[in-house]
């Protein structure tokens, strides 16, 4: 279908906090990503499937043969997880997985299977992450269900290729026609050479039936190698709500940019030209591993059904605050803190790390 739209064929894009059939993850096998922790984080994955296990359906990307077999391993006989012989190069599904979409008539599960080249080329080898989305799309059903026969007959996912180059990290939508994204992470010379803002548009609306898109300008985190992705520095609470990460000292190297960010987002108005409710979400103190600042923000959380997992620096005035302004804006979902201060050496956190597939 790479010459259909999506939104042609009657596909939309929802907000995460709509009901999940599923969540998709992959199994961390990278010693590089991790230098020297790679140990301490198997049980945090094993223990946010497991989280997300209890309330969804839970697909794991297995990765090269060994590690599909210790990754089956861990979780044989855990309810609502299959494990899949699908490679990976690295964790990050949320940027190299697809955006998965729905039709409201016909009650059908559909996808974007966007371009992915590691960030502007930043990482080699990075094929079978490039790979693993159509590998995704082409085991799914209309309905959104694993079909585990090869030669079964169920009708496949509307599955819908893009030739633009983009990260799922660099969406965030209020799932009412309004996308976050930013300039930096989208429009650059090393994903989308000779396309302009209005190009990239065009293709936004095309594929996940947006209306406007708001280009949230300005923010940064130090050690962030996505060229700032939105996930990790706003996120829509509902429509008009936003999250959105600000220093919680002066003479922090962020503070000027997540300032200016926080300017943009005042001036700001939705697809139905409504003005944003903002409240902020204060990072950690700046913290060096290895000589390198690590990109903590608690706007890294991720939504299950009927909960919020949020990940935890090991700071205990903003790991609380953080817990507590979610709790607030969450009120009917339980609030499910896990430590990711090991996580996130490897630069990425729990929204990264996962990918929702909506009900249908």
């Amino acid at each position: 279908m790479k010459d259909t739209s999506a939104v042609e064929c009657g596909y939309t894009w929802l907000a995460e906090w709509e009901r999940h059939e599923a969540t998709w993850i992959a199994w961390p096998y990278r010693e590089s990503t991790w230098p020297g922790r790679l140990q301490s984080i198997l049980p945090i994955t094993e223990k946010i499937i497991r989280t997300l296990a209890e309330v969804e359906t839970v697909h794991v990307l297995g990765g090269p043969s060994e590690t599909f077999q210790l990754a089956a391993e861990t979780l044989a006989g855990v309810e609502n997880v299959h494990v899949h012989p699908i490679p990976t190069n690295d964790v990050w599904i949320r940027d190299y997985g697809p955006t998965f979409l729905v039709n409201p008539k016909s009650k059908k599960l559909g996808a974007v299977r966007w371009i992915f080249n590691a960030w502007g080329n930043k990482y080699h080898p990075h094929d079978d992450d490039a790979n693993a989305s159509k590998r995704i799309c082409d085991g799914l059903d209309s309905k959104g269900k694993w079909h585990f026969d090869p030669q079964s007959n169920t009708e496949p996912i509307a599955s819908f290729g893009s030739d633009l180059v983009c990260e799922g990290g660099a969406l965030e939508t209020d799932g009412e026609g309004t996308l976050l994204s930013t300039s930096s992470a989208v429009v650059t010379g090393t994903r989308n050479p000779y396309r302009s803002h209005e190009q990239i548009e065009r293709e936004f609306k095309r594929m996940l039936g947006i209306e406007k898109v708001l280009w949230i300008d300005g923010g940064e985190l130090a050690g962030d190698d996505t060229d700032s992705h939105i996930d990790q520095l706003v996120r829509f609470v509902r429509p008009t709500v936003v999250l959105a990460a600000v220093s919680s000292t002066s003479d922090d190297s962020n503070a000027p940019h997540l300032a200016k960010q926080y300017q943009v987002l005042r001036e700001s108005t939705d697809a139905k030209n409504r003005e944003l409710e903002i409240i902020p979400l204060r990072t950690p103190p700046p913290r060096m591993v290895q000589g390198r600042r690590v990109p903590e923000s608690y706007c890294n959380y991720y939504l299950g059904n009927g909960i919020v997992i949020v990940p935890q620096f090991g700071y205990r005035s903003t790991d609380s605050a953080a817990l507590g302004i979610l709790q607030e804006q969450y009120p009917d979902r339980v609030i499910i803190p896990i430590d990711a201060s090991d996580f996130i050496i490897g630069l990425g956190a729990f929204h990264c790390a996962t990918q929702q597939q909506p009900a249908v």
